[in-house]
Order: structure tokens, then C-alpha cells, then sequence
């Protein structure tokens, strides 16, 4: 008789709650609506907590949080994770100390994105210290812009040459990417460095979006 599987080990409370609470600061700012946007917590033993798919983060509860592992496999074959799992799981796995992820879809972000080339360049904002590295506005950060793809494979795949490319060029790679008329995705070493990463972001990309005359 073959032994019974091994249960997967909860949730820890303090991970979900953390998700729970992102996902209501996010829809309070008009940053994720309708059922989008995802939000993940690295957890111990190569395991990620993250939003189920189809979801309003408004209204998150405990049962709206399931496990996978660092290539997104469900924990919960019965459970089906958000669709992008796959790029919160690549920045995990490209950058060890990252302990959160939050993607959303503002206006500012998906506008300024569809304008953008390769790059939005953020310069002389005084919120530009949220970025590790720029203790001062006297800095500025190239903002990478991808193009969107539905095969999250191939976008993870185009995410990764992008970060390759930049260490070549001996630049660091900034916690955070656009996707072309998509959305943005934003980490840090926890929830509350990424979430005031993000509101930075959002800010400076929201002064942009007025200095260039659109109005939201």
C-alpha cells in the first residue's frame, strides 16, 4: 500500500494578512481594478504565498491566498493561482533577498507605458529615494518597459534577457518594470518596502502623465 501524501505545510497568517492588506491599500488608490492585479510573499523552503486568479482585491479573505512553488506549480492542483504567478516567481528566483511582489494596473502606469520606448526615465523626483542606492533626488532611474505577451513563459524569458542586458551594462537592475499597456510589477525585501516602492512609482509616474498635459 502506497503511504499517503504528505500535507503541505499552512500558510503562515503573517504572510496572508500582508496580502490581505496590500490588496486593500491598492484597490483604495484605484490601482487594480476589476479582478486585477496579483500580490506574493516569498515564504521559507522555496514556497510562494499569492493571490488566487480572478479575484478582487478588495475583498480578499484567507481562502484567496494559495501556494506554489518557485516555478509556480500549485501546492493545490485544485486551486488555480493568478495567471502571472510566473513573473512574481522569476523575480524570486532572480533575486534571493526579495520577499514581495505587487503588480497593478494604473492609469499612469498603462498610459505612460503604451507612450514609452524601452524606457521610462525618472529624474530629479525627490521620491526617487525609494529606490535602494539614491539617498537623493539627485539621481535618476531608466524604468524598464516591456512589451505585453500572453505566454507568461516567453514574457518571463524577455524579462530575464532585459535584466542580463543591464548587468552587462554595468547598471543594476531597478525593483520594478512596466508592462506596455499592461500593468507594473514591484518587490521588495517585504511587503512594506514594496508597497512604498510602488506608491513612489506611482507618484512620480502620475507627475508625468501632468507634465505631458493628460489628464486621467
Amino acid at each position: 500500500m502506497s503511504a499517503a501524501p504528505i500535507p503541505a505545510a499552512p500558510i503562515p497568517g503573517a504572510a496572508v494578512e500582508a496580502i490581505l492588506r496590500a490588496g486593500r491599500l491598492m484597490a483604495a488608490q484605484g490601482w487594480v481594478p476589476a479582478t486585477a492585479g496579483n500580490i506574493s510573499v516569498r515564504l521559507p523552503g522555496d514556497r510562494v504565498a499569492i493571490t488566487r486568479s480572478g479575484l478582487h482585491k478588495a475583498e480578499l479573505t484567507l481562502d484567496s491566498v494559495m501556494a506554489v512553488d518557485l516555478h509556480g506549480r500549485p501546492e493545490d492542483p485544485g486551486l488555480r493561482p493568478s495567471a502571472e504567478t510566473g513573473l512574481h516567481c522569476g523575480a524570486y528566483r532572480r533575486f534571493p533577498a526579495v520577499r514581495a511582489v505587487v503588480h497593478g494596473h494604473s492609469i499612469a502606469n498603462t498610459v505612460l507605458s503604451r507612450l514609452a520606448g524601452d524606457t521610462i526615465r525618472l529624474e530629479g523626483y525627490e521620491l526617487l529615494k525609494v529606490f535602494p542606492g539614491l539617498p537623493t533626488h539627485e539621481g535618476a532611474v531608466e524604468v524598464p518597459v516591456l512589451d505585453n505577451d500572453q505566454d507568461i513563459s516567453r514574457l518571463q524569458a524577455a524579462v530575464e534577457a532585459r535584466w542580463a542586458g543591464m548587468a552587462d551594462q554595468g547598471a543594476g537592475a531597478p525593483p520594478g518594470y512596466l508592462i506596455r499597456g499592461h500593468g507594473i510589477y514591484v518587490w521588495g525585501p517585504d511587503m512594506e518596502a514594496a508597497l512604498a516602492r510602488l506608491e513612489g512609482l506611482e507618484f512620480m509616474l502620475a507627475c508625468e502623465l501632468a507634465a505631458r498635459g493628460i489628464r486621467p
